[in-house]
Formats: C-alpha cells, structure tokens, sequence
C-alpha cells in the first residue's frame, strides 16, 4: 500500500498576504507541518502541491517532492476537488492524506492515527473534525437542545462535529467516482466516511492576522512543561510561613519555653519532666544541630497544635506520655505511649493531647523549618 502526503500551497491568498511563508517563531508557516510529515511513519512520499517556484526550493531543502500545478489551479475560484483531482491525474498512490499549512501544531502522531483510523476501519474518506460541546445555532434554530427546557450541564450536551481541515484522507479510485456523479469528491460522496477528532491545538487554523498572533504565542509556549497550577484561594485560606519556633509554640498555647539549653551529651528526660511538672503546657528543645532538632513538649488535654504542614521537611514524634488525637491528611486516629509516628513531607497534620493527664511528646524535625498554615489556622 502507497500512502502519499500531499500539502497544498497557494502563494496568494485573499486575507493575509504570502500566509504559508509568513514566519511564526523564526519559521515559515508551511514549515510546521512539513516536519510533522517528515516524522509519519506512515507516509511513504510527502509533496508541497503549489504553482510557485519558492515552494519547490522549501521542497529541496526539505528532501520532499514538489508537484507543480497549473496556475488556474492557484485561484481563488479554484476548488480543492479540482487541485486534488489534477494530482491524483498525475501522482499514483492508495491513499492520498492532505496535510494544511494553515494547521501548524498537528502532530506526527495525529497524522498517523488518523491513516490507522482510516486503514483499520476500511474509509474511503476520513475527515478531520473538532467537537463544539456547546449550545449551537443553525438557521435560527437550535441543534443540540431545547430552548423550552433548562440548560443542562455543557458536558451532558451532544457535540456538535465541525471540520477541522487539517488532515482530510481520499481513495483515488472513490474520489473519481465521485467526481464523475457529483461533480465533487472532497465530503466522501456514495463511500464510507469517517471522522478523526482533532483537539486542543491541533484544531488552530490560521487564517488572518489575529490568528497568526495566536500561532505565534503557542509556538514559544508549546514545549513548556506545565508547572503545578496556582489558583486564588482568598484571605481565609492564604498560606502563612512561619519557622520562628519561640513564635510557634507561644500560639500553640505552650506557656513555657526554653530553646536555650540544647546540644548536651547526655539528657534525662525523666529529670526534664519532673523539673518542669506537668500543671502547665512546657517546652524544652533538646537537639539544635544543623541536621536536626528534638523538642520535648509536654501539653494538657485540650491543648497541641495547629493544622500544618512543612512543605520540604520529613518529621516524626515519640510519644513519652498520655494519649493524644491525631490528624493527617484528614485521617483521625487516636495515639499513646510509646508509639513513634511519622509525618512526611507536605501532609497537614494536627496533634491534640486528650484524657485526664498532661500528654508529652517528643519532636523530632529541625529547627528553622517551615510550619505551613492557612489564614484560618494561624
């Protein structure tokens, strides 16, 4: 089976002047399409069908053929049937895939798929199209709902299928059968039709001044990876960063704080906690080193702290004492004595000391890490 590409090129057009050597990003616009061609796995031969000798240079300098029309082929009377219909006259081939300057971000994958797609599925005309999923209007009249009943969500709507253009696929041997009988081989006439959905940019079409503009934005912006979207989140929820642990801890309710005494060689933390009691909230920072921090915190029941989270720091707890309410990542769960719980990267969390007696925790994390709060929270 011989599949041919063949990628028309008028050198005037009516709106914008020379449009398919109009440059987009430092590159003529019928140079998009010809490098998603040259990378089809499926097209045995490409052509640039033009009148004009500049298309033929294009041609050599990209290792494709150039076919040459006739000049009263080139007008603006002329048809695509009647263009087509010369090169099928002249170019032998099973299947003949149009290929559009005027839709530059079509993909070699697109291309392949739809010769699949037409293949597989035995067409004699595969046309490219583009869903509109939105209430339409044709002639006064709705087509895809019903203007006495309510407007249902738009994702419930049946699309309405608009040509694309970009890509269109003919059998000779139906599409002269349809020029001899209707005058017209370009819709798929008496064969079997079928339609490939062109999306997102791939259905671009250029075709004046505001639309090269477009072209050109998405040419420089294509390759871009997307980073992780932002969105408003409103005052009640904007993000506070805070790694001041004195700060911290007084707004988690600890009234007594000692951050001054760290780093010893070796700690008691039974003798910590009978120094400090347990009739009041209390925090004494053990570790302070530039690998990380461990804070003994001891709080009564009703007391912990605030939903967080450190966005580029693993933490863990030992639980030394009492029983404590859990949250991460909204799952609740119920912790005590002797239990180690660790707390990864970027989960909200939130700790609440419970039952009849003081709970007392140790934290282990680092000292100037970020605790991540929401307005509301903080």
């Amino acid at each position: 089976m011989k599949i041919v590409g063949m990628i028309p090129a008028r050198l005037g057009s009516t709106r914008v002047k020379n449009k398919n050597l109009r440059l987009i990003n430092g590159k003529p616009l019928i140079q998009y399409i010809i490098d998603s061609a040259k990378k089809s796995k499926y097209l045995d031969e490409i052509y640039i069908n033009s009148e004009a000798k500049i298309f033929e240079e294009i041609s050599k300098n990209n290792k494709i053929n150039f076919y040459k029309r006739n000049k009263e082929l080139s007008t603006n009377t002329a048809t695509n049937d009647d263009f087509t219909l010369d090169f099928f006259n002249s170019v032998k081939c099973d299947i003949l895939i149009q290929l559009l300057p005027t839709s530059p971000f079509i993909s070699s994958d697109e291309i392949d798929s739809f010769i699949e797609k037409m293949i597989n599925d035995q067409y004699d005309t595969m046309i490219s199209i583009k869903n509109i999923q939105i209430e339409s209007i044709y002639k006064n009249k709705p087509i895809n709902f019903n203007q006495k009943e309510k407007s249902p969500p738009s994702q419930n709507l049946e699309p309405i299928k608009a040509y694309a253009c970009g890509i269109m696929g003919w059998r000779p041997e139906n599409f002269n059968n349809n020029i001899k009988k209707y005058s017209s081989g370009y819709h798929g006439g008496d064969g079997k039709i079928g339609y490939y959905e062109l999306k997102g940019f791939s259905v671009v079409d250029i075709d004046n001044e505001e639309d090269f503009i477009l072209a050109e934005s998405i040419s420089k912006t294509i390759d871009i990876k997307l980073s992780t979207p932002l969105y408003y989140e409103g005052e009640k929820y904007k993000e506070i960063f805070d790694s001041n642990v004195p700060r911290i801890l007084k707004k988690d309710g600890v009234s007594v704080n000692n951050q001054d005494s760290f780093n010893k060689e070796t700690v008691d933390i039974n003798e910590l906690i009978k120094k400090y009691g347990r009739e009041k909230s209390w925090s004494h920072t053990i570790i302070n080193s530039e690998s990380n921090s461990a804070t003994l915190i001891g709080q009564l029941p009703g007391e912990g702290n605030r939903m967080h989270y450190h966005h580029n720091w693993d933490e863990w707890w030992f639980i030394i004492e009492g029983e404590w309410d859990l949250i991460i990542e909204d799952e609740k769960k119920k912790i005590k004595h002797g239990e180690i719980i660790y707390i990864p990267r970027n989960n909200k969390h939130k700790i609440t000391a419970y039952g009849e007696k003081m709970a007392i925790r140790l934290a282990v994390s680092r000292y100037d890490v970020d605790h991540v709060y929401v307005s509301e929270d903080y």
